[in-house]
């Protein structure tokens, strides 16, 4: 009966009474075998492009590299590799993967199910594995049961680089285990916070009053966290009135140096209203007739930035006289408020480019009975002449009055350096 192999290693198996004088040399060749089955190292070149390396197990006394128990894979690969072994052996395997280009190698049995254990890209690991005869699987800490004491771990021995992406869960964590030290600056980003997990007790106190800030001037360290705020008085709103003018006048307004924006009201002079007609004779058919009133000036409200230092030239326009138009209302490089006109046209004044034109023209400034540029009104007509005798003299007939005058205007100036 003729001598069988191994499933496994491929020793032979010699049958009683076969094989008379080459016991010896047979018996050496199998140890040979187990030999390299327990203590061999070989080397096994993979280089190329991607491809499927088989490797195989001879019967002894042939030494094969499948049966070495160290396997080192070389070679410059320029594609993702395969490496098989066949199936039905029962092998442990120590794999290094020691070649060089950036691809993945897949190490497994030649059973069609079998998926193996696969180095990544950047992976030259040495592996310890075993095959069960139909797969390949990592004896490693991914597999293996039991702890490692703290005893056993240096101090600073597991860095940040040596952990994956999150390994370290809640569930691994003592209570208070990680405290502020063991924290490197800006490595807490927000992906890595749970909703509402950092309140205001967890927050480093930057020493900044809690309290309400109007425009105020803030830092922020590079962390984001705001170190300082305060408010200053150049920063404040717009509050304080500086100028409050009724015309006719003017002059040169000189904005406080800490403004850098004019909040302006103006108004225009209205027109004096059109005096009365006389009479024309001593009949009642020749009555005179009354005059128009005066135009009404324009007003609005003018939001200005400025910047300093700023003085300018200013105007306010005083009423019209009887029939004549009242004077306009300005700030160089602020605006003009137009006036009325005085009757008999009596035309209403307008406020150019003004930011607000308001219905109510006492809205900021009260001025008098009937407001700020408010045209005159019209002069009474004059009367008849009376006829005292048809064959005396009659009296002649009264001249008309004169308008009034038209209200002047008035200039109001708001600067933003309240605090």
């Amino acid at each position: 009966m003729a001598s069988s192999y191994s499933t496994d290693l491929k020793i032979e198996l010699m049958v009683t009474g076969e094989n008379a004088g080459t016991w010896g040399d047979k018996t050496n060749d199998n140890l040979n075998v187990i030999q390299q089955a327990i203590a061999g190292y070989g080397e096994q070149s993979i280089a190329g492009g991607a491809q499927t390396t088989a490797l195989t197990i001879a019967n002894s006394p042939t030494l094969s590299v499948a049966r070495n128990i160290v396997i080192k894979l070389t070679g410059v690969i320029t594609g993702n590799q395969i490496v098989t072994v066949p199936t039905g052996i029962e092998k442990t395997y120590i794999i290094a993967n020691g070649t060089t280009g950036a691809f993945t190698v897949q190490f497994k049995t030649t059973d069609a199910g079998s998926t193996g254990t696969t180095w990544s890209a950047t992976d030259k690991a040495i592996k310890i594995l075993y095959s069960n005869g139909t797969e390949i699987s990592p004896a490693d800490l991914s597999t293996l049961s039991g702890t490692v004491a703290s005893a056993s771990i240096a101090n600073q021995a597991i860095t940040i680089a040596k952990l994956n992406s999150f390994a370290v869960t809640t569930a691994r964590l003592a209570t208070n285990a990680v405290t502020g030290v063991k924290i490197t600056q800006s490595t807490i980003t927000q992906s890595k916070l749970a909703a509402n997990s950092v309140g205001s007790n967890q927050l480093i106190s930057t020493g900044v009053v809690a309290d309400s800030y109007n425009r105020a001037t803030i830092t922020v360290d590079a962390d984001g966290r705001i170190t300082s705020a305060n408010t200053t008085a150049s920063s404040a709103g717009m509050e304080i009135p500086t100028r409050y003018s009724v015309g006719p006048t003017s002059g040169i307004h000189t904005a406080s140096p800490t403004a850098n924006r004019l909040g302006v009201y103006m108004i225009a002079g209205g027109g004096g209203g059109g005096g009365g007609n006389a009479a024309s004779g001593p009949d009642t058919y020749f009555a005179g007739t009354g005059g128009p009133g005066g135009g009404n000036s324009g007003f609005g409200f003018y939001n200005k930035p400025i910047a300093q230092p700023f003085s300018q030239p200013f105007a306010v326009g005083g009423g019209g006289g009887t029939s004549t138009s009242g004077g306009n209302t300005s700030i160089t490089n602020v605006g003009t408020v137009n006036a009325g006109g005085g009757g008999p046209t009596a035309t209403a004044g307008n406020a150019p480019a003004a930011d607000l034109t308001y219905p109510i023209r006492r809205f900021v400034v009260g001025g008098p009975s009937s407001g700020f540029g408010v045209g005159g009104s019209a002069g009474s007509p004059g009367t008849n002449g009376n006829i005292i005798d048809p064959e005396s003299t009659p009296n002649a007939g009264n001249p008309g009055n004169p308008g009034s005058p038209g209200a002047a205007g008035v200039l109001v100036v708001f600067e933003n350096t309240g605090t």
